[in-house]
């Protein structure tokens, strides 16, 4: 097994050097004069020549020379197998490296600390019902086999564990799927937190050997709630075993083993580790109860991007407008929560003026005046209409919570709505869209493109949603255009190909939301397209107002639109009577 392979034809690069002894340095087919057929082997009259008038299978260095498992030691693995068989490859690409507890060797350990060798001897004492009692085992020696001739165990009934809910069968009853912790488990988390004094960076490599011998009541607890929740949500095999190996690694990084884990310290502890999944643990640690949600939403995230390195008087105002906007006020003047999309458009449109003004020195907002925002806005369009409205709510919540002594906003003029004329879409894109090789994106264009739904609902849509060719949305019942018809089958195909046990209601799924409940984000499946799911219904309704002479009312009914809403469509038939010689093409 320690034998080198011979060297490779110089002229070739494929073959092996005909012979090493006498030297020959090159191949049978590369011998000048040649090509010449190679004899047959000397050990075996095989016709598969390698080197030195041996076979692939007889001489040591062939890439079918059989040898001894460097795992397990069994005999029959080969050379182009890395001297490894197929349990044993396995086990190393599963398990760490480290000392066996019964035999001593050096090599890839489970998770109690045995090699696969002392392993297979318990298995072959092993009472059925029972654990595998390695050390008597291999107490008096260990019996060696062939590689590759375990074949799969017959299932057998397992005895129930002392305690367990049994029902009539005799079998331990399941968790609940999907749902909290049931109330009659066992496992109580602990009700306070140990506080690190410091933090220690440890040894990536030592915290995998600890992860994969750790064993507690928790991890016992949250590993049936894994194989619970995956059976429930059509997990893969792959996304399963990834979940158990980020609780280990959470577990051994706890600081208080048994407590409840915060979400800010499971995203530390599988930070930079591979074959780990955080979503999915979440999920899991949230069905047994067990999470802490201590995560900034996505809004304040973004508040703490804008607002980054401002002086600590100004920051500490915005936070309080910020807080004030999401949460409301019940002092005089009261105000109601604003919708966390409206504060992100607020931030967007004061972060910009708030760096100018730190930038000019202005440690607070007190010190702002009328001339300062007049001197800062942005010219004419959308930007300073955001701007316009951030600074209005802004000093606003300043002034009514007494930060500021007066509202600098109140005598600058408001900044209009910006007016737009909606612009058509080149029909060529929309057709190679619609014929789009992934079945999402042309199924979400036809929805579109023939029926004009925002793109809220195309998202939110479910499978429910579809019977008998008509889509019932928004309280709408929309009978489906035919060519959306065959894009649809060819999509509810390839979904039921691809995530065949996903128990997602949406139509719309994606690799990301297959093992989940939530929708797909606003991008998909529109990234793979040149236009917006916006302008393409808009091109939908420019082309219905055309065909019927804008009838305000039938756009209103057939589109679910306000007539203000429609007055912006119909403005494009008014457009075109006093340009006649641009078209709509110019709009």
């Amino acid at each position: 097994m320690s034998v080198r392979p011979p060297r490779k034809c110089p002229t070739c690069q494929v073959n092996r050097v005909a012979w090493t002894r006498p030297r020959v340095d090159s191949c049978y087919q590369c011998l000048p004069g040649g090509p010449f057929t190679p004899p047959p082997c000397q050990g075996c009259g095989s016709l598969n020549y390698f080197s030195a008038g041996l076979c692939e299978g007889c001489h040591p260095g062939g890439p079918l020379h059989p040898g001894t498992c460097e795992g397990c030691l069994a005999w029959g693995v080969y050379r182009a197998y890395l001297w490894r068989c197929w349990y044993c490859k396995w086990w190393r690409t599963h398990y760490p490296e480290g000392d066996c507890r019964y035999c001593g060797r050096r090599t890839t350990v489970s998770e109690t600390r045995t090699c696969r060798l002392c392993w297979e001897q318990g298995r072959l004492v092993q009472e059925p019902g029972r654990a595998a009692d390695v050390a008597a085992a291999t107490r008096h020696g260990q019996q060696l086999f062939f590689a590759n001739m375990h074949g799969r165990r017959p299932r057998r009934d397992r005895l129930p564990a002392a305690g367990a809910a049994i029902d009539s069968r005799g079998r331990k009853r399941p968790l609940p799927r999907l749902r909290k912790v049931a109330a009659g488990q066992v496992f109580e988390p602990i009700p306070w937190q140990q506080l690190p004094l410091f933090e220690v960076d440890l040894d990536p490599a030592q915290l995998k050997i600890e992860a994969a011998t750790i064993d507690n009541a928790l991890l016992r607890y949250c590993d049936e709630v894994v194989r619970d929740h995956a059976a429930g949500h059509g997990w893969t095999t792959k996304l399963t075993n990834d979940v158990r190996r980020s609780l280990r690694l959470i577990q051994v990084r706890q600081h208080t083993p048994g407590a409840k884990i915060a979400a800010t310290d499971v995203f530390k502890a599988l930070q930079g580790t591979a074959n780990v999944n955080a979503e999915s643990t979440l999920e899991v640690l949230a069905a047994a109860g067990l999470l802490i949600d201590d995560r900034p939403s996505p809004v304040q995230q973004y508040f703490d991007t804008k607002f980054a390195c401002l002086p600590a008087p100004m920051t500490a105002q915005l936070r309080l407008w910020f807080e004030v906007m999401l949460e409301g006020s019940t002092k005089t003047p009261r105000r109601l929560p604003r919708d966390p999309a409206t504060a992100r458009l607020h931030i967007r449109g004061v972060a910009p003026i708030m760096r100018i003004w730190a930038a000019q020195g202005h440690d607070s907002l007190a010190e702002i005046d009328r001339d300062d925002i007049v001197a800062v806005l942005p010219p004419p369009g959308p930007a300073r209409y955001y701007a316009d409205q951030g600074l209005r709510s802004l000093f606003k919540v300043l002034k009514a919570n007494k930060v500021v002594f007066v509202n600098p906003t109140r005598s600058v003029p408001a900044t209009p709505t910006n007016s737009t004329i909606p612009v058509p879409i080149d029909t060529q894109a929309i057709h190679d869209a619609l014929n789009a090789p992934d079945p999402a994106t042309a199924l979400a264009v036809a929805l579109v493109a023939f029926h004009a739904l925002p793109s809220r609902q195309v998202r939110a849509l479910q499978l429910t949603d579809i019977c008998d060719g008509r889509l019932n949305t928004a309280g709408r019942v929309i009978p489906l255009a035919e060519p959306v018809l065959p894009r649809l089958r060819a999509w509810l195909d390839y979904r039921a190909r691809t995530w065949p046990a996903t128990a997602n209601p949406h139509l719309f799924i994606n690799r990301r939301t297959g093992p989940r409940l939530m929708p797909v984000s606003r991008t998909f499946p529109w990234k793979h397209v040149t236009f917006s799911a916006q302008s393409l219904r808009e091109d939908r309704i420019l082309d219905e107002v055309r065909a019927t002479g804008g009838d305000v009312k039938r756009i209103c009914e057939l589109f679910d639109l306000s007539v203000e809403g429609t007055a912006r469509y119909t403005a494009i038939l008014d457009h075109t009577d006093s340009h006649p010689d641009e078209g709509p093409a110019t709009i």
